[in-house]
């Protein structure tokens, strides 16, 4: 099934996102957390990509894990930046071979060991162009990322909208935020794309707080915000992981409870490969065992 169905069919849709994990760990170990993440029944998974494409190949592996054994709907993150066409074109007849229909496309951020990769000299330059090839070269489902605080390296949020704008126009069939801890941000960043017209299904990224200095780093990488009430309960718990891991997904369920209340299209929860974790949240907010968002009681 292609996930603009899943949006299509119904009220408002779980979705979970696992990355593939350190290279050489045992097919057999990723097996076992996969099947945990699948008896929580999301709506879809999706599978990230490595920085550069360092992780292709599991991504691909990995998604096909999840559709063809689990039989739950996967998104394979996909990266074109360090390709060549003949690395996409190969990279795409994997994923039609494997039976996976969607794609979140994105342009990527430099690879690890060249910081100042020049994008201008990439197939392309932006995620947009990517998209628009990708619709000539299968029948695919398109998603593609937004960004509620906009792109880090995009210096005006005009700018950075009209870049969304662009990609919609493109061919994607539907939008999944990066990380936010604040839901007015979000509420603010939908006011701002329903002026512009786009009208897709954009689905908020939750990510739990779990380590201290995890958290900061990616907020630095990825340019979110982190509200007083997070940063003092980072403070608080800091010296204690246990501790702030349990404060993490009370924030995280508030944060999802608070969105699905105000009726938006679905929820895609960052999981940091965590199912014992993810399955917190899940009972948090009501939904273990559902089926997708649909039965969800406000």
């Amino acid at each position: 099934m292609k996930i603009r169905e899943i949006f299509e069919s119904k009220k408002q849709v779980i979705s979970f996102e696992i990355f593939p994990p350190k290279f050489g760990t045992p097919l057999e170990k990723i097996d076992e957390t996969v099947s945990q993440f699948a008896e929580l029944k999301p709506d879809f998974m999706s599978v990230t990509y490595g920085a550069g494409g360092s992780q292709k190949d599991m991504t691909v592996e990995i998604a096909s894990l999840v559709k063809n054994k689990y039989n739950i709907e996967c998104l394979a993150h996909f990266t074109s930046v360090g390709h060549s066409k003949e690395e996409i074109d190969d990279i795409l007849n994997v994923m039609k071979t494997s039976n996976i229909k969607n794609i979140l496309a994105l342009r990527g951020d430099p690879p690890r060991n060249q910081p100042d990769f020049d994008f201008s000299k990439n197939i392309y330059t932006y995620a947009s162009e990517f998209i628009e090839d990708l619709k000539t070269k299968g029948n695919f489902c398109l998603g593609a990322a937004a960004y509620p605080e906009a792109h880090i390296n995009c210096k005006r949020i005009k700018d950075d909208l009209y870049n969304l704008k662009n990609k919609v126009d493109k061919g994607v069939d539907f939008l999944i935020t990066q990380l936010f801890f604040d839901n007015r941000i979000f509420f603010d960043f939908m006011d701002r794309i329903s002026e512009m017209g786009i009208k897709c299904p954009v689905t908020p990224g939750i990510m739990p707080v779990f380590k201290a200095n995890q958290i900061k780093t990616i907020t630095e990488l990825c340019g979110s915000s982190l509200p007083a009430k997070l940063v003092n309960m980072i403070d608080k718990y800091r010296d204690n992981e246990e501790d702030l891991r349990k404060a993490g997904i009370e924030y995280a369920s508030n944060q999802i409870r608070e969105l699905l209340d105000n009726g938006v299209d679905g929820v895609h929860i960052i999981t940091m490969n965590r199912p014992k974790s993810t399955r917190q949240i899940m009972e948090n907010v009501g939904l273990v065992g559902l089926s997708g968002a649909e039965n969800y009681i406000q």
